[in-house]
């Protein structure tokens, strides 16, 4: 068992057990109650559920139709045009598609940045999936190259986005939660970002945003605003600790100090960054300001795997070799950043984020006991360094059995491939 407490116990053997919605214990030798339902973990590694805390599950259906491209011409030219097609049939059958791959691969609780429109299929989808889970429509009232598809006006923006969020924040018994979307600093306006700052405070939403994300999207920034987009951010009033802001790979060391005097969030996710050539966020740099750095896999189309896995081994190898420094990143560290640091990110991690009596029983069970994990070793970094998604053999999330030997039990896979395969056509 690797805990990820406070101490980040780990424990040879031992046993969790989970009662109601809630861990009742952890540890060596519990004793199980007589109508206790037994999961033998023999061989495996019982972990926290892992937290991915920037995902587009709107996305997931432009997988293999946004490939190797920059930054600004692979959102101008495939990404927006593709999202203005959707329609509510499309919007669900990517998002049941995310969930299933995030679901087997062990993510419990994700934080998600949708689309313009038909927002309220992607939270249909949450609740049916059983995942725990925050998301919102992207706002975009301005911007080069918005499809019709995306256009939208400042007020009829904020307005779905209250709406969703008087409909969905603390749906499905808690288990879901709203955050507004300005979809990053060049399709937005002023006003509407102060209107979000505004909102956000005044309901007590967080705000989820894209920030320092490639080299040309930085340079057309300074050139249409005069400074960089965090400090644009910060200045419409757009910091804090409800505000978690996806990539900073360009930010500046002075930057990160301000981002963490405010107590602003940063979400690495280094496969999208290596795929669009963003270049390599300097994690340690941010840890070390004293922010909170969680992980995330980004979208489908620009990685293109949901896989936790691969995101914390490659934030651990990453941080290595920007650093040049063999230790910058420890296993332990990175695989903090997708359990209890990616629950500090969201505000949870009094509820999950760590194998802790009282938490929420959000749980996920490794085969490590496989070729590519063999012979022994330390758990964490076989965990980090040997496993793969497709080692993941149970999900638990809420005391829920979502996932069991591989199969999502919360979702017809075989309805989700087929809805897939025909709405990727249609909007293609």
């Amino acid at each position: 068992m690797v805990t990820m407490d406070a101490e980040r116990r780990v424990v040879a053997r031992g046993d969790v057990l989970i009662e109601g919605d809630r861990i009742g214990a952890v540890g060596e030798r519990i004793r199980r109650p007589p109508p206790a339902r037994l999961i033998d973990a023999s061989g495996c590694a019982v972990i926290p559920g892992l937290v991915q805390t920037h995902v587009h599950l709107c996305q997931t259906l432009f997988r293999g139709m946004a490939d190797d491209l920059p930054l600004l011409l692979w959102l101008r030219g495939r990404i927006w045009p593709l999202e203005g097609a959707h329609d509510a049939r499309s919007m669900r059958a990517s998002a049941e598609l995310g969930l299933t791959e995030l679901l087997r691969g062990g993510t419990t609780t994700i934080l998600d940045l949708g689309s313009v429109r038909h927002q309220d299929e992607v939270f249909r989808s949450m609740e049916r999936s059983g995942i725990r889970g925050v998301s919102g429509k992207s706002m975009m009232d301005a911007g080069v190259g918005v499809p019709r598809g995306l256009r939208e006006t400042r007020t009829s923006s904020l307005a779905e986005s209250l709406r969703l969020a008087r409909r969905w924040d603390g749906a499905a018994n808690g288990r879901l939660g709203y955050a507004f979307g300005p979809r990053f600093i060049l399709s937005c306006s002023e006003r509407l970002l102060r209107e979000v700052a505004n909102a956000a405070l005044e309901h007590g939403l967080r705000i989820h945003s894209h920030v320092a994300e490639h080299p040309s999207e930085r340079d057309e920034v300074r050139a249409r605003l005069g400074m960089d987009d965090v400090d644009a951010l910060a200045a419409c009033g757009i910091e804090g600790p409800h505000v978690i802001l996806a990539h900073g790979v360009q930010l500046t060391k002075a930057q990160m100090k301000k981002l963490a005097r405010a107590g602003t969030r940063i979400v690495h996710c280094p496969s999208a960054n290596l795929k669009l050539a963003s270049g390599i966020a300097d994690v340690v740099a941010m840890r070390e300001a004293g922010i909170v750095v969680g992980i995330g896999a980004d979208g489908a189309p620009c990685n293109n795997r949901m896989d936790a896995f691969t995101e914390i081994r490659e934030a651990a190898l990453l941080a290595k070799v920007k650093r040049s420094d063999a230790a910058a990143l420890t296993a332990s560290d990175a695989l903090a950043m997708a359990t209890i640091d990616g629950a500090r990110v969201l505000g949870l991690e009094s509820d999950t984020g760590s194998l802790e009596v009282g938490k929420k029983a959000d749980v996920t069970i490794v085969d490590i006991d496989t070729i590519h994990a063999l012979p022994g070793g330390d758990a964490v970094t076989r965990l980090v360094y040997s496993c793969s998604a497709t080692d993941v053999r149970h999900v638990i999330v809420d005391g829920r059995w979502v996932v069991r030997d591989g199969e999502v039990k919360t979702l017809d896979q075989a309805g989700v491939r087929e809805r897939a395969s025909r709405e990727a056509r249609k909007v293609r």
